[in-house]
């Protein structure tokens, strides 16, 4: 019984011991994250707000190309088309829609919208889906091009959407003003909350309240690349036809499950300059932003993790490198995107020295005074105190953020939904590795899709919808 117990304080003890550096330094990591963040708001918090009101007119004109991939999304897209023509107050823009030959689906539901608009424009690709979103993004390239030489034409940008995103009536008009001073420029993404999977949907609109409203600015503040998020952005076509040169003449990596993610860290590369615009509609702290519904259930949601996880975290180590040893900022923002696995693997031995450190606990409780637990090491307890004050303070920053951008209930709401996250992550970290072993050993990358929703009704983009949406793509 003795040895017995012995292994058990041992286990007990090294895993509280290895969970507890490594959640310090991740502590520590978030933390100067949200310093750099205050310092900055108190040094440069009182300059004034970049609002429609103020946003400069255009000073060159062109067409702006929106471009949407589309595999699988037959209940999405007639949706989504339908609310992107109504709410556009632009007097230029096409939309070019990805398609598949075998997706009849798809074709027919992009068709019945395209009928009542000239601004929509159908691209079917050559190859039976799925393949990846940057090869159907290489396919309206390619349209676009012919397109542009045959009318004799210029588009002056490029816009990047998902299938089933809300788009916001003025962002044309940011993207028009803004792309006349910058190469990429980035909205906010701020996913809608599905009330019928509030756990599971609601954790996406935490993480993104605190990334697109926080980290993305600090990273941009500190001049590191900034990785777009595949919607809500758009590019000057020179500097994509300057990758596509590069390339052989497509600019998106077909070969990549994370293209949006290389292709900003790319475009930083090339020195073109970027923006992280956060344009207020009003007073009342409404912006110009996408609104989407993610995943609502733990399996697409840890789909979808995964194929995050393994493009950025793994798969990006191999193909993106990291940045010269003098762009310390960069450098620090590439390790922070790349440390998912070895956190969930830190996670992961937390969870399991809980119930390892009450296990010794209880046995010792039981055999009495003839051997009693020992007493813990004062680095133990310095470890515990550090990381529930790194705890507390994660949390109150998850919700300041959550509230900031979908009120208090929201902010509330995120608590709970901090360990659903976990949860996800924990599940899609060996998925993702398992994945990853597959790219090395020569498997092809797929477009590996979750299910897409759209709202069912008009919904402002500058609010949430107050119930679930009833279309379900079940786009496997």
């Amino acid at each position: 019984m003795r040895e017995s117990l012995w292994i058990v304080d041992a286990f007990a003890h090294e895993t509280l011991l290895f969970a507890g550096v490594g959640l310090l330094l991740g502590g520590i990591d978030d933390l100067l994250i949200d310093l750099v963040y205050i310092v900055r708001r108190i040094l440069y918090g009182r300059r004034p707000r970049l609002t429609l009101a103020t946003l400069e007119p255009p000073h060159t004109v062109g067409r702006i190309a929106v471009f949407v991939a589309a595999w699988d999304e037959v209940a999405v897209i007639g949706g989504m088309l339908s609310a992107a023509v109504e709410r556009y107050e632009h007097d230029d823009y096409r939309i070019y829609v990805g398609l598949y030959p075998n997706d009849r689906a798809t074709i027919d539901a992009a068709a019945a919208v395209a009928e009542r608009d000239p601004r929509i424009r159908l691209v079917i690709g050559p190859r039976d889906g799925p393949t990846t979103k940057a090869d159907c993004l290489n396919t309206l390239w390619k349209a676009l091009r012919r397109d542009d030489a045959r009318d004799d034409a210029r588009t002056k940008a490029i816009v990047l959407h998902d299938a089933e995103d809300v788009v916001h009536a003025q962002e044309l008009r940011v993207f028009d003003s803004l792309i006349d001073r910058y190469e990429v420029v980035q909205l906010p993404v701020l996913p809608l909350v599905n009330h019928g999977s509030r756990l599971v949907s609601g954790h996406y609109a935490d993480e993104f309240a605190e990334s697109h409203a926080k980290q993305i600015i600090v990273r941009t503040a500190l001049g590191a690349g900034m990785p777009l998020a595949g919607t809500g952005c758009a590019i000057a076509p020179e500097v994509l036809a300057m990758i596509a040169q590069a390339r052989g003449g497509e600019p998106f990596d077909a070969t990549s499950l994370t293209e949006d993610y290389e292709l900003g860290l790319r475009l930083a590369e090339l020195g073109a300059r970027g923006i992280f615009a956060r344009v207020a509609t009003d007073e009342a702290g409404g912006v110009v932003a996408v609104r989407a519904y993610f995943p609502g259930t733990i399996t697409t949601s840890v789909r979808q993790k995964t194929r995050w996880m393994t493009g950025i975290a793994l798969a990006g180590w191999d193909r993106t490198g990291w940045a010269s040893p003098r762009a310390f900022a960069d450098h620090w923002m590439r390790m922070r995107d790349r440390r998912a696995p070895l956190a969930v693997v830190v996670l992961a031995v937390a969870y399991v020295s809980i119930p390892a450190w009450a296990t010794a606990l209880l046995l010792h409780w039981q055999i009495g005074a003839a051997m009693p637990y020992p007493a813990p090491h004062p680095i133990a307890f310095v470890l515990l105190v550090a990381n529930a004050a790194l705890l507390v303070w994660r949390l109150a920053m998850r919700m300041i953020f959550t509230a900031r951008s979908y009120g208090l209930r929201e902010a509330l709401w995120s608590l709970p939904r901090f360990l659903v996250g976990n949860l996800v992550s924990l599940i899609a970290a060996p998925r993702a590795v398992i994945v990853y072993i597959g790219m090395l050993r020569g498997a092809a990358p797929v477009w590996d899709k979750t299910r897409h929703e759209f709202p069912a009704g008009p919904a402002d983009t500058d609010t949430l919808p107050s119930s679930p949406p009833q279309s379900i793509a079940a786009a496997g």
